[in-house]
């Protein structure tokens, strides 16, 4: 019986990673599987074209129906303050490994390029406004979507809050937009599939290549991180018991991250593992839709491998003061495009230009071949982060016995 149950609750997880193993095997043995792509394909749109609208319903829904302003605001500044700390532990962990294990130990190949960086300014504007209401509409503007969320959110509140009618209209479309995405769910595993099949179609030859030392190192270290700084962050959390509850659910969100390479697309499942650990709704509403593309542990260490290896191409010594200007922008930067299937190529932009300006036509090529191949295990750290990170807010919002209380109560309803 108890296998029975644990089949059933478990037969998504399994479906998924039966779709992304039956696509690898695939895509090694059949040069031409690149023309599955839109089985992915179609997955990954058919989320995104309800996910988009689903980011900006769930967080001003949040907002708006919260009987207290002063939790709205107290949540938000500890959500954003756990995702940075977040991002700045997993970098620094990342840095340490490559000064002891370099990942480029050969002769500095390339000549220098030209190019002319990319301006503070241009980064700014371009991060966190837009120039027109419906550019707004675009998987492309999830950061800007996520701060009109919260300024109409909080116009609701102005107007009455849970009150009005207006706050009642967004919680139901929340419900609605929910239940539409889980019927997209079934669809995943054979989206995986197709998505698999072409990568691995299209990259495999790389693992054997020059980058695989950068990309091996990668893979480890982040596996190494969701099973080791993981169950911290939920001990810290969420206290006795919290560790053997994430894992019970992480690893479903982990699957769909690294089988659709976007932290957007998990949202839904980040939300439904959340509901089930016991993790209060607005919190969730608030950190995960925020995590999709701020949370960013993943993209850290991405970053610092990618301009390591580059140090070393062009003969430079990756200094502890270019460590630390990688990991600012490699959060800065990496903010508005992380929740897009290979959307790090903004960053990976962003560090090129500031690091090697005159050799920009070189460099980016380069860390976006290795940012592409890191992808999955990047959005995996950074969209299963998201789960883990409501742990650490919800310590500081709903006091330190908040999973205790959340399990007593399952209990008691059973």
């Amino acid at each position: 019986m108890k296998s029975n149950n644990f089949l059933k609750n478990n037969w998504f997880f399994f479906s998924m990673i039966i779709g992304i193993v039956l696509g690898i095997v695939v895509g090694f043995v059949w040069p031409n599987a690149g023309v599955l792509e839109p089985l992915g394909t179609l997955f990954i749109n058919m989320m995104f074209c309800v996910v988009v609208p689903m980011v900006f319903v769930s967080i001003s829904s949040a907002i708006a129906n919260m009987k207290s302003l002063k939790r709205a605001g107290r949540l938000m500044g500890t959500t954003v303050v756990t995702f940075m700390c977040t991002t700045i532990i997993a970098s620094v962990i990342m840095y340490i490994l490559v000064r002891f294990i370099p990942v480029y130990t050969g002769e500095p190949a390339f000549e220098p390029g030209a190019s002319e960086p990319m301006s503070a300014g241009e980064m700014i504007v371009g991060f966190f406004t837009k120039p027109d209401f419906p550019d707004l509409w675009s998987r492309r503007s999830i950061l800007q979507l996520i701060i009109a969320g919260i300024f109409f959110g909080f116009g609701v509140q102005m107007c009455g809050g849970p009150e009005t009618r207006t706050a009642k209209l967004l919680e139901e479309l929340n419900h609605i937009l929910m239940k539409v995405i889980k019927i997209i769910s079934f669809y995943a595993p054979i989206g995986f599939f197709g998505f698999f099949a072409a990568l691995v179609s299209a990259h495999g030859a790389d693992f054997v290549s020059s980058y695989a030392r950068a990309i091996i190192l990668y893979y480890v270290v982040s596996f190494a991180y969701m099973f080791l700084i993981f169950p911290l962050y939920a001990r810290f959390g969420g206290g006795r018991g919290a560790v053997k509850v994430m894992f019970q659910h992480l690893f479903r969100p982990a699957a769909v991250a690294f089988g659709t390479c976007s932290s957007v697309a998990t949202i839904p499942t980040n939300m439904e593992v959340a509901e089930d650990t016991g993790i209060s709704k607005d919190v969730t509403d608030i950190v995960l839709p925020m995590g999709a593309t701020m949370n960013m542990d993943g993209s850290g260490m991405s970053a610092i491998i990618k301009v390591a290896f580059l140090f070393g191409m062009f003969g430079k010594n990756f200094a502890t003061a270019d460590a630390l200007i990688a990991i600012i922008i490699a959060t800065v930067s990496s903010v508005a495009m992380s929740g897009i299937p290979g959307g790090g190529g903004t960053g990976e932009l962003v560090l090129c230009s500031l690091f090697f300006p005159e050799q920009l036509a070189i460099a980016f090529p380069i860390a976006q071949a290795i940012g592409d191949l890191v992808d999955p295990p990047a959005t995996m750290v950074n969209a299963a982060g998201d789960y883990v990170a409501c742990f650490i807010v919800s310590r500081f919002n709903d006091g330190k016995d908040w999973l205790q209380k959340a399990l007593a109560a399952k209990r008691k309803q059973q």
